[in-house]
């Protein structure tokens, strides 16, 4: 599929026609790349003849869906995403717990979203974050390529750095919620104020800062490693460093909206998708998540979070509905609103 989709904004609305023998249909919501999400869905048409109906948002922006809609629930499935926005939703009780027979050969990291969100999600997928750089970029204007979390804040990159926004991109409160982890929470906020300095820009969705990285509008940003993969591998000079302090790294869940329509249909998604044939579908389209289940295919362009230092994430305390809402209140109050 064209890369281009790649870039499409969010709120990207995709129908998949059904064969012949039609099964019913199912509404789903995915938060990660319209080219994988169109895939995911055009294979479980095809496998098993149920219509879907499929609309691209970020994950901040699905969740406030649902909760919007929790009296006329919409929406069916829920794809992607970090386990503490599915956590907080379930919380909220937006969500219906599910267990699919197809558990048994999943990774242990994704058993333990499933636990800490009561049995309201299950992890689908893993990936963590770094700091994105341009190569061309950085060589042209003679920028040195930064080595952790403190180097980001040379004022060498003003106007540089590029960010997501945490009310709309669960990649944002991944970031945050780690370096909270990492450190504690004032030094965390301390850290952000003063990066804001070199901030262009808080975007919307959490892969907006690594596009703009990889088209040389902005120099720097902080994203997941699997998309910085996907825009290398489609050609352009981007790479990721991972911060000497340590990272934070989320698990992306799928879950079953509370009140869905098409709920059986929606429960064989789910069993469908806890495949490794369904799981395969990602690096077919230049996707390159670390996958749930034990069964899928290696490929050495998926990254191997062994190989970096990571935080002790705790999903369940930050995917907590009161948590969040003072995370995000802290940021409004005193990051989104300082001057850039």
């Amino acid at each position: 599929m064209p890369f281009r989709r790649l870039l499409l904004a969010a709120g990207l609305t995709f129908a998949i026609s059904a064969p012949a023998a039609a099964q019913g249909q199912l509404n789903m919501l995915c938060a990660p790349a319209a080219d994988w999400c169109e895939a995911i869905a055009a294979g479980f048409t095809r496998d098993t003849g149920i219509r879907v109906n499929m609309t691209r948002k970020s994950a901040g922006e699905i969740l406030a869906q649902v909760t919007a809609e929790a009296q006329n629930p919409r929406t069916d499935v829920w794809f992607g995403g970090s386990a503490e926005t599915h956590i907080t939703a379930a919380q909220r009780n937006l969500l219906q717990p599910y267990t699919s027979p197809n558990m048994g050969q999943l990774q242990d990291w994704a058993v333990a979203a499933y636990r800490a969100a009561q049995q309201n999600c299950v992890g689908v997928s893993s990936g963590a974050i770094g700091i994105a750089y341009n190569r061309e970029l950085m060589q042209r204007k003679n920028l040195p390529i930064p080595r952790s979390w403190e180097d980001l804040l040379n004022p060498a990159y003003r106007g540089e750095v590029q960010l997501p926004n945490p009310n709309s991109s669960g990649t944002a409160y991944t970031i945050i919620a780690g370096l909270v982890q990492l450190w504690d929470e004032d030094r965390a906020f301390d850290y952000l104020k003063r990066l804001n300095a070199n901030v262009n820009a808080y975007a919307r969705s959490g892969a907006a800062p690594m596009q703009a990285v990889a088209r040389g509008e902005t120099a720097l940003a902080v994203s997941f490693n699997m998309e910085v993969a996907s825009m290398r591998e489609a050609g352009f000079p981007i790479d990721i460093v991972y911060p000497s302090e340590g990272t934070s790294y989320e698990v992306a869940c799928l879950s079953i909206i509370r009140g869905a329509r098409n709920l059986t249909q929606a429960r064989r998604f789910v069993d469908w998708y806890l495949t490794a044939g369904a799981m395969d579908i990602g690096p077919r389209v230049n996707q390159w998540h670390v996958p749930a289940h034990r069964g899928a295919a290696p490929d050495p362009r998926i990254p191997d979070l062994s190989q970096i230092r990571l935080v002790e994430y705790d999903f369940a305390k930050f995917g907590d509905a009161e948590m969040r809402r003072r995370i995000l209140a802290r940021w409004d109050r005193e990051i989104g609103s300082l001057p850039r």
